[in-house]
């Protein structure tokens, strides 16, 4: 299957306020790779941002003091992916997402996002096919 590298960071949820996800082990074949993060945003209220971080550690104690990589923020249901280059971090063994919400437009203080955050090795979703075809334009001659 295509996409059967993919793995969730935090699983499907509906959050309703700030938090942070489970401790995730990147297996040996992440670590020190460029990774694809994806964040899967299903639902929304109105006027309002999720900020969504990565953070990492080699031994689930030290989360140091800034994440690996931020989601710009984000206010609308969509798909959208960031790579996490830990080429230069092999020592990271563990990833954490945390989120923060905020109301924008103080119609209510009510806050909820149903989203989910993936991670996947970069490459992984080019089919093996691809790179043995033959090139789609040929040159003239």
């Amino acid at each position: 299957m295509l996409f059967e590298k993919i793995r969730y960071v935090v699983p499907a949820c509906a959050a309703c306020s700030d938090g942070c996800g489970p401790v995730f082990g990147l297996s040996s074949s992440e670590r020190g790779k460029l990774l694809v993060v994806t964040l899967a945003i299903n639902c929304v209220l109105e006027y309002e941002t999720l900020f969504v971080s990565i953070w990492g550690s080699p031994d689930t104690e030290n989360w140091g003091t800034a994440p690996l990589v931020s989601f710009p923020p984000k206010h609308y249901c969509g798909v959208y992916s960031i790579l996490l280059n830990l080429a230069s971090r092999p020592n990271i063994r563990y990833i954490r997402a945390d989120w923060r919400m905020q109301r924008w437009k103080s119609r209510t203080k009510e806050v909820m996002f149903d989203f989910f955050i993936a991670v996947e090795p970069s490459g992984s979703r080019i089919h093996p096919h691809i790179h043995e075809s033959e090139p789609l334009i040929k040159a003239a001659g």
